[in-house]
Parts: structure tokens; sequence; C-alpha cells
């Protein structure tokens, strides 16, 4: 089993806590030089272990993802393998061998609206929900440690995973997404941006992705008739790295800055994928103004979720027409007030602090 997600998320307290459950238990933390030169020699280190083996921060190893593919096809298993992991394995310099097939996995986030709670739903927009970001004394606290942060993982954690790209040069790249936060990926324009070649832009997107610094939301397209947009939108997953990234560290600067909508938009649809478990979220937008922020689907229907920065939003002809075309059973509007309410009879408007029971519901 893998549990992949972003460094600081909790992924080892979560291992180690599932470890004091096993009667047998072996940890190697690839961060530490004692654990790395356990491993000097894998194949004869692991192959003679039994029980459960942890392996944190694996990416550091690469090497180790061929020889998990030798030990997990021995017809006899005596030992059960936990690796732990900050980046897609497809991002880590000389990762050739995929463990498809013999792995299931767990992607870990930040908290959601779940774990604090409807009452700390302001709280957890603005300061992320990265356990250390969230849970610090004050706000100035969470924006210094979240600033930290972003410095961390453009200086060493990406150098980590055998990337070369000047940290300054990312940081730059990462600072002109969040200022396009919930727009359409326009890959020359952030070319023209960087005096760069429009490969090397979506090449630093992909980076950027594959260590859970940015999401790719992909568009949904089918046969209606319709010119559809077919370029994904981009958002940074975490609002506490967004603010970090553009500099606000109270809420009202927060909705005093331009992106307050966009950065509204971002936080609800990774509440909603978080909340709903879904790994299928896609955005559906046509050339003729029509779009719905959010689509999934759940036993077989297809539900949306439009995102508004609103007192009382109401049903507008774009939710109309994304019912319609899309055949949705039901769309949600999510909003940062108290009270949920009708807006017809496929449509509710949803309080962010009800919307963990609507999900469930489903």
């Amino acid at each position: 089993m893998s549990i992949l997600g972003p460094r600081q998320v909790g992924k080892t307290t979560l291992a180690r806590a599932f470890a004091a459950t096993q009667p047998r238990v072996t940890f190697f933390d690839l961060e530490s030089p004692v654990d790395a030169a356990r491993l000097t020699a894998p194949m004869t280190t692991l192959e003679a272990l039994r029980g459960l083996v942890i392996i944190d921060e694996i990416q550091r190893m690469p090497r180790l993802f061929e020889i998990l593919r030798v030990l997990a096809d021995r017809p006899r298993k005596p030992a059960r393998f936990l690796i732990l992991g900050s980046a897609d394995p497809r991002l880590v310099r000389g990762v050739s061998e995929s463990l498809a097939g013999r792995v299931s996995h767990v992607d870990i986030g930040g908290f959601d609206l779940s774990e604090v709670g409807a009452d700390h739903a302001q709280r957890l927009w603005l300061r992320g929900g990265l356990p250390r970001a969230y849970l610090a004394k004050s706000d100035d606290a969470s924006l210094a440690w979240r600033r930290d942060y972003v410095r961390d993982f453009l200086q060493r954690d990406l150098a980590d995973l055998g990337i070369t790209i000047p940290a300054a040069t990312l940081g730059r790249f990462w600072n002109m997404v969040a200022h396009y936060h919930g727009g359409v990926w326009n890959a020359a324009e952030f070319a023209r941006s960087l005096a760069a070649s429009e490969n090397t832009a979506r090449h630093y997107l992909d980076i950027l992705s594959g260590a859970w610094a940015v999401r790719q939301l992909q568009p949904w397209f089918e046969n209606i008739g319709k010119r559809q947009v077919r370029s994904p939108k981009v958002y940074i997953r975490d609002p506490g790295l967004l603010h970090a990234l553009l500099d606000l560290g109270t809420l009202e600067q927060l909705h005093g800055h331009p992106k307050l909508g966009a950065s509204w938009e971002g936080f609800a649809i990774e509440q909603v994928i978080s909340l709903s478990r879904t790994r299928d979220a896609y955005f559906w937008a046509t050339h003729q103004g029509a779009e719905i922020d959010l689509m999934i689907t759940r036993g077989g229907k297809r539900y949306g979720f439009e995102m508004k920065m609103s007192d009382a939003p109401t049903l507008t002809k774009s939710i109309r027409i994304a019912v319609e075309d899309l055949r949705l059973a039901r769309v949600y509007v999510i909003y940062p007030g108290r009270e949920s309410y009708s807006l017809d009879t496929r449509t509710e408007a949803v309080a962010i602090g009800d919307l963990p029971s609507r999900l469930v519901r489903g």
C-alpha cells in the first residue's frame, strides 16, 4: 500500500498510528542518514524482513521501486510494505519500474470540513489544511510557517526529487499560477511571461502538479453540438499556500483582494473532492459562456457544484444549461453563508458548513 500526499500533511503520523496496532514493524525514514545507510544493500535487507515494513519518503531512493516490484511478485509474501511519498512516483528521476497492479493507493490531503467542523470553515479557508498552518497560535504565525514551507519546498524538496530547475524560476512560475488561480490553462501566455517555450511552461506545471502543489482540473466534454473548453483549469491546491503566495495573512486582506472569488472557488472545490473521496473530478464550460465549476459522478449519477462568493446565490441561466446538457441529477451551489435553501427541484444553495452532510447523503 502507498500513502501519497504533500509534505507536512500527516502521512508519517498516520503510518505510525497504524504501526502501533501491528505485532511486528520495521520502519525506515529515508530523510534519516542512519536509515538510508541501513538500505545500502536494499534487496538483501528488505528480502529478509517479516511483518509490516514502512518506508517513509520513498522518493529519496528511487531504486527501491524496482526492488519492491520484485519482492511483491514473490509467491510467498512474508512482509507487507507500506510506502509513504511526497511526490507522484512518475515525477521522481530514475523511477522506471511501475508498481501498477501490485499496490493500492491512499491519497492524503490536509484537514477538511468533516475534521475541523463547520464553525471553523473560515479559518480552514484562510490558513489551509496543512496541520501546522491550521493549528498555529495566530494568523501571523500561520502565515510565517506557510512562507517557510514555500521556501523549503522550492529550495530543498524539489531538489531531492532530482529536479534541477532553479528554485527562483519555479518560484516565479508558482507565483504566476497563484495569480492565475481558477483560470483556464494557457501555455502560450505563461511561456511569454517566462520567456520560455510552451513545452517548458507545461513541464513546470506538471512538476508542481506531481508534487501536489497545483491541481489541474480537467475539462469534461461530450458530443452535445456545442464548442466546449478543452484545456484544464489550474488551482493552487491548498488555500493557505495560495494566500501565502499572494501575501494575504488575514480574512480582511483576503476579502479586499481581486482573487477573493477565485480563492473561494478553489477552496470549495478541494473540499468537495476531499469529502466525496473521488479521483474523477472535472469542470465543464462552453465557448458560449455556460459552465459548471465541478462535476463528479457517484452511483452512476452526475452531480454538479457551483462555487459562489455571495451572500444569497440564485439560480442562473448557466446552471440551467448545465443541468440540461450534462443531465445532472442535482446541482449544489456552495456559498459562505449559514443557511441552506432550495433554488428549484434539482438545485440547492448549500452553506459551506452543510457540505459534508450533503455529500454523505449523495
